[in-house]
């Protein structure tokens, strides 16, 4: 049977369970510079364990996928958190699923806008990038050292998802 996935909006409050929306937030306000800057502070907390390990910047330049997109994988990284916040100016789709007993469950998938990226906490079950549209790049916060920092699962079945109404 092929099951379709709901494509919900991204927002802080679902998203929490999974990691941090990374958007500019009225709350989050430090004016500086001589008041002529508007600095967003804290807007996720970079983590990474392992000695020797470090925190380093990617751009990822990820090409558009094709829908309906069968999600058939996902995968997480146990030693260090992982954000993307797009450059290129395109939404983009986020898919995150709680962890069943060591296994992904049922994935849920968020419609990113241009203007959002996501901080998926370490250990937390999401798909690989996924780009509409167009080729996008994205600024990625990794973890880098030494220490197996992926593991992938692929489901017996996939799900599906439809093409994204932005």
């Amino acid at each position: 049977m092929t099951e379709f996935l709901e494509i919900l909006p991204l927002t802080k409050e679902v998203f929490a369970p999974f990691g941090d929306v990374i958007e500019a937030d009225t709350a989050t306000i430090k004016l500086i510079n001589g008041g002529n800057t508007e600095r967003h502070h804290a807007l996720a907390a970079p983590d990474v364990t392992g000695e020797g390990a470090r925190v380093v910047l990617n751009i990822f330049r990820g090409k558009p996928r094709r829908f309906p997109y069968a999600i058939d994988m996902m995968e997480r990284h146990p030693l260090g958190s992982q954000s993307f916040t797009p450059l290129s100016g395109n939404p983009f789709l986020v898919v995150v699923s709680e962890d069943v007993q060591g296994k992904p469950g049922k994935p849920r998938v968020f419609l990113a806008r241009a203007d959002q990226g996501v901080n998926y906490h370490r250990n937390v079950w999401h798909h690989p990038l996924m780009t509409l549209d167009s080729t996008s790049d994205f600024l990625v916060v990794d973890r880098d050292g030494p220490g197996n920092n992926l593991e992938e699962f692929f489901f017996d079945q996939p799900y599906f998802v439809a093409e994204p109404k932005p």
